[in-house]
């Protein structure tokens, strides 16, 4: 212990003296009004030992995982480097056993000893009415002992017209072996949520008979399970059954490259897909990352501020709210809540299925899976309910709570200054130097493996109980209760990942029997008191009630009214959320239905080693040029973009080489490859709304699903801007080339003649047919493929335009052949005199061209070239 300790919290300072147990840092004041400071090690989320101040004080910065922040200012730094160190010690631990559970002993003992077995699978789905009010399913002990699947509880439910051996060859088929297994089961429609893991179907699309047989079994579990054909359909059967993949498009492409990816709806006829857009562990801890860093901020300058001021000041709001909400948490809380209406609409309302999957099951599965039932059964949201569901959804079915929540903590979490100025010598500070980088760069796996998974899904709790006030028989106080016990390792229950962790024995008595159950703490009576909802009326949950508004204990929230849980962070709502207004944040929208593989854009954005063309060899290939749909290879005379279409279909050859394009589909890939380079990415083309000007008119256009239930992604947005300029570009040089080929054409003219150089009197409009000559002025055909070429060009290759839909022959004499680019209007060009007479040229059908307009009268321009265009 340590006497006179200065403890400033919440902008107050009191003296008293600190106690360090093995368990606990303990802070008691000298003032006897003011109640101990009780802090659990796993509480601890950051220490940070500052250097001595001018008064002599050497302070020690304490940031605990409930969003407190309290410092200890030291009148020694002996003592300050003795309590810091003894800290770190106590709260960095090798393993689960040396946590505060296995030391606890309630005193005097707790009334209930049945925490434990609060959940058991058979009474629990039992109530359901699996095996009594339903035949479609069945229990299973595949699992008894944790060999099937590790992280899966022991008993399982799945269909009964599955056996055994297939759930063995479908296991094979889902990430870590978690197949689709039943969660819930509604209490009149039988419809169903079930949850699973990702498929692993890989850039090579993989499937397995077993999975989609077993998929089959569960959409269909309304049919009598006696039968193996489709008999009569139950009431309320339809087919809006749905496979929920919680994650966002390109999460689900990552994965895809890995082994894993989504499922291929082309064989999962029985339903659809959808595409919720909820981020990963990894971005919920940077968002919540940067609530903290706001609340912390906000601690700092409110210190400040009391430290400058001669008198305490109180009531001053510094919290930046923007901040807050830049950190997206409140998005991604509205985002879970738009998923669970989905599907508590899709099971109570359409009598369906749900089918839930992230990467690996056990994060937003959980979340999605446990927030529905809470929706759907008034069950769940009494106090032995939810602490039945929390064991079902989240416990037995292997939610990783020793490393998401980061019992074990580290030593990166312990800031100290450099010591190297303290070192005796140059060796101990490269030595320090050396530590220091090593700690930085070397990664530690379970810190990334840190995020507030639970804690998102007790606030999103919290969202449905603040619009639902009288439905929930618990108040506020035990949502927050449960997020302390969380971190407090005070008890079992959240201390491991798996059920298997909990129940069986290495070496000695289980888990569950050296440990205490948190909800014997719960279920205490002193608590339990403390714990209910005085408004909270079951008569508004009768299913059977007539009365107006009544809904059937179904709950419907509203995604878009989520405010900051301002209680668990120790503010006032004014602080955090400012005057209330309905809509604090957006979600993300979802994606879907998708029915098939068409549909997907996770499949179309992944192509297959099949689909991606090689790249031409710059050695043989001659040089290939691509409008931004299609280049067509045209000669003088050959018929246009329309009778190549009509006669061959799409074209196989591009410019006359032998590269191939990519077959059909590829086409509509969002980001596809183009065979000058395999390797580039372009955003989808989108078919011109001019089906007279687009050459794509013979394909099949995929359906406009993007735009129609909105781009998830950055990438999605840009990809679709771009098809809409391209398309824009195409179809502008489509109809430049197919007017450029028409005016001033005469019988026995060569179709790639042009007017763009003829006498005002016979440009009439842009893209009038005549079959008119100008005064005798012999016609310069200049090659349409640019109508900005040069009249010679000592670079034949140049030829090419990328932009262009024919090609020109080059060689030859003027006045014969066609040239590249037009004259330069700023620079002379000599003509020879062979080609017409100077009184007969005029320059006026050149202005038009170049400026955009024509001219009110024709200029003269006898024995003057005031341009020098070079027709002298």
């Amino acid at each position: 212990q340590v006497e006179r300790v200065a403890c400033t919290k919440s902008g107050t300072t009191l003296v008293g003296t600190i106690h360090l147990t093995a368990h606990h840092l303990i802070f008691r004041y000298n003032a006897e009004a003011e109640k101990e400071m009780w802090v659990p090690y796993p509480l601890i989320s950051l220490v940070s030992r500052l250097p001595q101040t001018l008064q002599g004080q050497c302070p020690l910065t304490f940031h605990t995982r409930t969003f407190e922040t309290f410092s200890l200012a030291f009148g020694k730094e002996g003592d300050a480097t003795d309590v810091f160190e003894s800290v770190k010690e106590l709260t960095v631990a090798t393993s689960v056993t040396q946590l505060y559970a296995f030391f606890y002993r309630p005193n005097p003992p707790l009334a209930t000893s049945d925490g434990w077995s609060i959940y058991s699978a058979r009474d629990e789905f039992g109530r359901m009415g699996v095996g009594s009010r339903s035949k479609a399913w069945r229990f299973t002990d595949i699992n008894k002992d944790y060999s099937f699947c590790p992280t899966y509880p022991a008993r399982l439910v799945v269909p009964t017209r599955i056996s055994d051996t297939t759930l063995q060859y479908a296991s094979k088929y889902r990430s870590k072996c978690r197949i689709p297994v039943l969660s819930y089961l509604h209490w009149a429609n039988y419809g169903s949520i079930t949850r699973s893991s990702q498929p692993m179907v890989g850039i090579t699309q993989n499937r397995s008979i077993q999975d989609e047989k077993l998929i089959e079994a569960v959409f269909q579990s309304h049919y009598s399970p006696d039968s193996r054909a489709s008999a009569s359909p139950v009431y309320g059967a339809t087919t809006t059954n749905l496979i929920i993949d919680a994650r966002p498009t390109a999460n689900a492409m990552a994965n895809t490259a890995k082994g894993a990816g989504t499922e291929n709806m082309d064989h999962y006829k029985e339903g659809k897909k959808a595409y919720l857009g909820i981020d990963h562990i990894h971005t919920m801890r940077e968002s919540l990352g940067k609530v903290v860093e706001a609340l912390r901020d906000a601690d700092t300058l409110l210190a400040s501020i009391n430290s400058d001021l001669p008198d305490h000041v109180s009531g001053i709001t510094v919290l930046d709210r923007q901040a807050l909400r830049r950190s997206g948490w409140l998005r991604h809380i509205s985002a879970i809540l738009d998923g669970t209406v989905l599907i508590t609409r899709n099971v109570h309302v359409n009598s369906s299925h749900v089918l839930i999957h992230c990467s690996d099951g056990w994060d937003r599965t959980s979340q999605l899976s446990a927030l529905s039932q809470l929706c759907l059964d008034p069950f769940y949201r009494t106090i032995r309910g939810f602490e039945i569901l929390i064991e079902k959804d989240w416990l037995s079915y292997g939610h990783k709570f020793l490393d998401r929540c980061g019992h074990l903590s580290s030593d990166k979490f312990f800031l100290s200054p450099n010591d190297a100025s303290n070192t005796g010598s140059g060796t101990d500070a490269a030595q320090a130097f050396l530590a220091s980088v090593q700690n930085r760069f070397v990664p530690q796996q379970h810190l990334k493996e840190i995020s507030p998974v639970f804690h998102q899904f007790l606030e999103a709790v919290r969202q449905v109980q603040r619009q639902f006030p009288d439905r929930f028989e618990f108040n506020e106080r035990f949502l927050h209760q449960l997020y302390y016990h969380l971190y407090s390792c005070q008890f079992g229950t959240f201390l491991f990942n798996c059920e298997r962790e909990r129940r069986v024995a290495d070496g000695g008595p289980p888990p569950c029997d050296r440990t205490a159950s948190v909800w014997d703490y719960f279920n205490f009576t002193n608590e339990m008191t403390q714990n209910i909802n005085p408004t909270f009326d079951p008569s508004l949950d009768d299913p059977a009630s007539r009365a107006a508004g009544a809904d059937m204990g179904v709950l419907f929230p509203n995604p878009k009214d989520v405010r900051f849980w301002y209680e668990l962070y120790g503010r006032t709502d004014e602080e955090m959320n400012g005057r209330p207004f309905a809509t604090q944040a957006r979600g993300v929208e979802v994606i879907g239905p998708i029915e098939g593989a068409d549909d997907d854009v996770v499949l179309q954005r992944t192509p297959t080693p099949s689909t991606v063309p090689l790249p031409p060899s710059p050695a043989r290939s001659p040089p290939v040029t691509l409008l931004p749909s299609r280049t067509f290879s045209l000669k003088p005379g050959s018929p246009g973009p329309s009778a190549i279409d009509s006669a061959r279909g799409p074209p196989t050859s591009i410019s006359d080489s032998s590269v191939s394009l990519p077959p059909t589909r590829a086409d509509s890939m969002p980001f596809s490859t183009s065979p000058s380079n395999a390797s580039s990415m372009r955003p989808p083309r989108i078919p011109s709304p001019n089906p007279q000007l687009s050459p794509n008119r013979n394909r099949t256009k995929p359906p406009d699903f993007l735009s129609s239930s909105g781009v998830r992604s950055v990438w999605g947005k840009l990809s679709s801007n771009a098809s809409a300029a391209l398309s824009v570009v195409q179809d502008a040089y489509v109809g430049v080339a197919k007017d450029l080929r028409n005016v001033g054409a005469t019988e026995g003219e060569s179709s790639t003649r042009t007017a763009e150089l003829r006498d005002r009197d016979t440009l009439t409009a842009w893209g009038d047919e005549t079959s008119s000559t100008s005064r005798g002025v012999e016609t310069l055909p200049v090659g349409t493929g640019n109508p900005w070429a040069t009249s010679k060009s000592p670079h034949p290759s140049l030829d090419d335009n990328p932009w262009g839909s024919v090609r020109s022959p080059i060689g030859g004499p003027l006045g014969q052949t066609s040239s590249l680019l037009p004259a330069d209007p700023t620079v002379a060009h000599p003509l020879p005199r062979t080609v017409s007479s100077p009184s007969n040229v005029k320059t006026s059908s050149i202005l038009p061209l170049m400026s955009g307009t024509e001219s009110s009268k024709p200029v003269s321009t006898s024995g003057t070239d005031p341009l020098g265009v070079g027709l002298l």
